[in-house]
């Protein structure tokens, strides 16, 4: 049978908008696909810092979400990032300076006064010749940093701390790696590394002593629960870095790199708000759960961690006149 014009016109109509539908689907199959991992949970802050982000990004890439160490644990996500085996991750200052020891110094007690001290070092030449170097010699580009508070000692013993010697022989949970271990040595305590993931039922049967984390973290892991105490010691401002791998970054066009730089930024300015007005919350709420808060002399804690890390071997790699430039911020 003849093919009228009729029909003919509606089998070019219905191919068109076949071609359409599947030119769309393959723009949208074409997207790259980009792994995140995180130790912390889907509840943290943090995890809807990152769908923030991502709803940023979607018209450019497909991020795939893993949360609590699930595809990476705690401490490998960066030598995942550098072999191409992950593309994206926040990762501990504390790693990077596992193998850069110059970035030890920024992962000292004491050394940042709060959020917005923080942030500011991370715009300033300083932080760029930081972040310069993790590029050069890690392969891989600091998006920015991302606060979660400030971290705290919580115990599970109901006896006050003053100073650091009332923390001797405490078994403090700190993560694995030197510069964590020292920062638990800096509060007088006897480091003990753990996973994340583990510090609730280590907690619990008495493995460890004592943990340090940010306040809302302790919410989030429910640490609350198996504490006694908590001393708001505000020994490190606490944060990680939002990282994408640098062959990732170079593949991307300017715009690209202009628009996802933009959403991270968005992202990390409302998560860093949104930890801020939690920590102001959450004393309370812990109070109402029974746990004791208190501030022991911080002004003890200060002199004697940054006195250790003065005459410790790390900080002999410190860049020259680089804490007098964070100082001075």
């Amino acid at each position: 049978m003849p093919i009228t014009a009729k029909y003919r016109n509606i089998i070019v109509a219905g191919a068109m908008l076949l071609s359409a539908t599947a030119s769309t689907v393959a723009v949208a199959e074409d997207n790259p696909k980009l792994r995140f991992s995180a130790v912390f949970s889907e509840q943290d802050i943090r995890a809807e810092m990152m769908q923030r982000f991502e709803d940023a990004v979607a018209s450019d890439f497909d991020i795939e979400m893993h949360y609590g160490g699930t595809l990476f644990s705690q401490g490998s996500e960066l030598v995942a990032l550098q072999r191409g085996n992950l593309e994206m991750s926040n990762v501990s200052p504390q790693d990077i300076s596992n193998q850069i020891p110059a970035w030890s110094i920024l992962t000292s007690a004491y050394l940042f006064r709060d959020a917005e001290h923080l942030l500011a070092f991370f715009r300033s030449d300083a932080g760029e010749e930081m972040k310069g170097m993790v590029e050069d010699q890690l392969g891989v580009h600091i998006l920015g940093p991302t606060f979660f508070g400030t971290r705290h000692v919580g115990l599970v013993d109901d006896e006050r701390i003053a100073t650091p010697e009332d923390m001797s022989g405490v078994r403090l949970r700190m993560p694995p790696g030197e510069s964590w271990q020292f920062l638990g040595q800096a509060l007088g305590a006897n480091p003990t590394a753990m996973a994340y993931s583990e510090v609730y039922t280590g907690l619990q049967t008495g493995a460890i002593d004592g943990q340090d984390n940010p306040l809302p973290n302790v919410q989030n892991m429910r640490f609350y629960e198996v504490m006694d105490q908590i001393a708001l010691t505000s020994h490190l401002v606490a944060f990680d870095l939002l990282m994408v791998s640098s062959s990732v970054w170079n593949d991307m066009t300017p715009e690209q790199q202009q628009s996802f730089q933009s959403a991270a930024n968005e992202a990390i300015a409302w998560s860093t708000a949104e930890h801020q007005r939690n920590e102001q919350n959450l004393a309370d709420f812990f109070r109402s759960e029974g746990v004791d808060i208190y501030t022991p002399d911080v002004d003890a804690f200060r002199s004697y961690a940054q006195q250790l890390y003065l005459e410790s071997r790390l900080s002999e790699s410190w860049p020259e006149g680089m804490l007098e430039r964070i100082n001075n911020l």
